[in-house]
């Protein structure tokens, strides 16, 4: 029993110190395990980025690679004297982010050593097949939108496919 003495102070037992404690252990596990259940019935929600979205106009790139937009959507644009399409960067090795050796004309990945000639295709190192493509199609306006849902594959013959490059 808690006693007051003549000068205010609070006096406490060991027993009522411990009781106090265990309540307050009990009390805490009890709040989280409800709100654990209460958690589960709002599921964690993943918000993706978008897969399509839009690089410019082909006027806007000159023949050769550009890296534009290798850090915000992890992409090398490349035009050739008649066509431009889009390669992802990505080593197919392990999935690191190759670097463009324009002195060298081509991709070499830091992590493993592997190169890529500057259309993709794998020429030394680990990495078992050449680099991936996205689609690329032009909007009404003109401007190059870049489907990252669709892939095109080297050794599957698919970069002759219609999408998988633009004709400028």
């Amino acid at each position: 029993m808690l006693e007051v003495t003549k000068n205010k102070n609070i006096i406490i037992n060991r027993r009522k110190l411990l009781s106090c404690f265990g309540w307050g252990f009990i009390g805490i596990f009890l709040t989280t395990v409800l709100g654990s259940m209460i958690r589960f019935f709002f599921p964690r929600t993943l918000f993706e980025p978008p897969t399509r979205y839009k690089i410019g106009y082909p006027f806007q790139y000159t023949p050769g690679v550009s890296e534009r937009f290798k850090k915000q959507f992890r992409i090398w644009i490349v035009r050739e004297a008649d066509k431009l399409y889009v390669i992802e960067a990505k080593c197919t090795h392990l999935g690191c982010t190759p670097n463009w050796l324009a002195a060298e004309g081509k991709f070499k990945c830091p992590c493993h050593g592997s190169g890529f000639t500057p259309d993709g295709i794998n020429i030394e190192g680990p990495a078992p097949r050449p680099l991936e493509r996205f689609r690329v199609a032009l909007d009404e306006g003109g401007q190059i939108v870049v489907d990252e849902g669709v892939r095109y594959r080297g050794e599957r013959g698919e970069w002759d496919k219609t999408g998988a490059f633009l004709k400028v």
